[in-house]
């Protein structure tokens, strides 16, 4: 069992290859609570050869290895031996996300639940797996479509659901009977070296799950560039993305990519305002808005816009900003100094443009935010469908309100961004719904709910927010592959013509 989070002891990890966990190497990354600026963990600055050790153990427990062969019930007996172990590991694990990420405890508490559920999900996938027998083809002709794993998967993960995001890949990929790496985020790893020792432990053959932390430049390159791996998942930025397509191209690799995000609240009229207000603030701040689902955009109807705006306002100043470990807080820091000028950057820009902050703006710094990243909950109305801050991905807690006044501005307004992911309607009017679910060009649409779901429900992005789907049937398919297997029946009707050539 991992040490719980009241030890404070600082963690330090080696890689997890084949089944081992390495003595870590004399050159360490250090990472620091984003709320304290103390160390709580260091990892080993993997590289190359690492990452290649990692993709070795990988290739040979699939190809020599009896994973992929196990029957679904064998692999879902493992899956469900994992989440037990997880659900024994809740708080540990919850507390190392939160101290490494920055998060409010009781979302890394709601990540680990998640997280859990998943896999247990994954489990019941693994068993209910089957193909398809075509038996009308013709008297003497039979048609099998097999699925099969699709092999070796790389997975890098990103910093902002350093567990959640990787549940939702890991336990499908295991489920479909593929061997797996991951290259977690340098900034928080910790809780995916803790999975993938409670994954030995589960029963997990050793080298079907390997984790090489390190920078993306070194071990997440190489692993895009391994003609040994099958496919990877990737998730995080869009311009990161682009990279790992580029360093993919030579070897054809199957990719999966879940990218950025710009989602909007769309608030009609005739919705229930008082949901709305909580909805679309839980959308835009959940998490500190470091989340590729933010609604980072509110359209609001010109008809209620004014007294919308006014009780988001005033709801936002009773929220509560707060260490990670604070179990009343509402919003976390921020997970490194950096990131968060670069989000004050863009507040800036709106003001310059003519944008006006009605909440927040700043960086927290007095008493208890001394110590670490912190920024107020912010509101900024009027914000220019041309501005930056509307069109990019901004990654804070950072609301950007603009007004429509007919569904079809609405629909161009929230369509009009580069990315694909997620929208939310707020309407009670079921025509309104249904009509915006369609037109929308993204991978979700939530109506009169926000950054929900299920681990039944699949998601993923259009246009630069990526391709391919996690969860659902959909995720647990991007692991395999399709295979058709033709068989003719009794004698053999000759194709060549008996006779002497001429």
């Amino acid at each position: 069992m991992v040490a719980p989070t009241t030890e404070r002891a600082v963690r330090t990890y080696g890689v997890f290859i084949d089944g081992e966990e390495t003595q870590p190497t004399a050159e360490l990354m250090a990472r620091e609570n984003p709320g304290t600026q103390k160390v709580v963990a260091r990892f080993t600055r993997g590289d190359a050869s690492e990452a290649q050790a990692a993709v070795t153990s990988a290739r040979r427990a699939f190809d020599k290895g009896d994973w992929p062969s196990r029957s679904g019930a064998e692999r879902a007996a493992v899956l469900r031996a994992l989440a037990s172990l997880m659900r024994r590991d809740q708080e540990p694990l919850a507390g190392i996300d939160a101290e490494e990420s920055g998060k409010p405890i009781r979302l890394a508490r709601g990540d680990v639940a998640a997280g859990i559920a998943l896999t247990e999900y994954a489990a019941a996938l693994a068993m209910t797996s089957h193909g398809e027998v075509h038996t009308h083809l013709g008297p003497d002709f039979t048609g099998l479509v097999t699925r099969e794993p699709c092999g070796v998967v790389a997975m890098i993960t990103p910093w902002n659901f350093p567990l959640l995001l990787l549940m939702q890949k890991l336990p499908f990929a295991l489920a479909a009977g593929c061997t797996a790496v991951c290259k977690p985020s340098e900034l928080t790893s910790g809780s995916t070296l803790e999975i993938a020792k409670l994954a030995t432990e589960a029963g997990l053959p050793d080298g079907v799950f390997n984790v090489v932390t390190g920078p993306g430049a070194t071990v997440g390159n190489h692993l895009a560039r391994s003609s040994d791996v099958d496919l990877l998942s990737f998730t995080g930025s869009t311009a990161v993305g682009r990279s790992v397509v580029e360093a993919s191209s030579g070897n054809v690799k199957r990719l999966s990519l879940e990218l950025g995000g710009k989602a909007a609240s769309i608030v009609f009229p005739d919705a229930d305002l008082e949901d709305a207000v909580d909805g679309v603030l839980f959308a835009v701040l959940f998490n500190q808005g470091e989340c590729c689902v933010s609604g980072a955009r509110l359209l609001v109807h010109q008809d209620v816009a004014d007294r919308f705006v006014a009780a988001l306002v005033d709801r936002v100043s009773r929220l509560r900003v707060g260490a990670p470990l604070d179990e009343d807080a509402d919003i976390g820091a921020m997970i490194h100094s950096a990131h968060l000028d670069k989000v004050l950057e863009y507040i800036g820009g709106a003001e310059a443009e003519g944008a006006r902050v009605v909440a927040g703006g700043t960086r927290l710094t007095s008493g208890a935010f001394a110590a670490g990243h912190f920024m107020a909950p912010t509101i900024i109305d009027q914000v220019s469908p041309t501005s930056r801050l509307f069109n990019e991905e901004v990654f804070g807690p950072v609301l950007a309100i603009s007004r429509f006044r007919t569904e079809e501005e609405a629909v161009e307004l929230a369509n009009s961004v580069e990315y694909g992911l997620a929208n939310s309607v707020w309407s009670k009017n079921i025509d309104t719904a249904l009509s915006l679910g369609r037109r929308l060009r993204s991978g979700t649409v939530w109506v009169n709910t926000t950054i929900d779901g299920a681990p039944q429900l699949p998601c993923g992005g259009v246009k630069n927010s990526g391709y391919g789907r996690e969860m659902g049937q959909a995720g647990f398919e991007e692991f395999t592959e399709l295979k058709t297997i033709q068989i003719r029946s009794g004698k053999r009707t000759p194709f060549f013509r008996d006779g002497c050539a001429h």
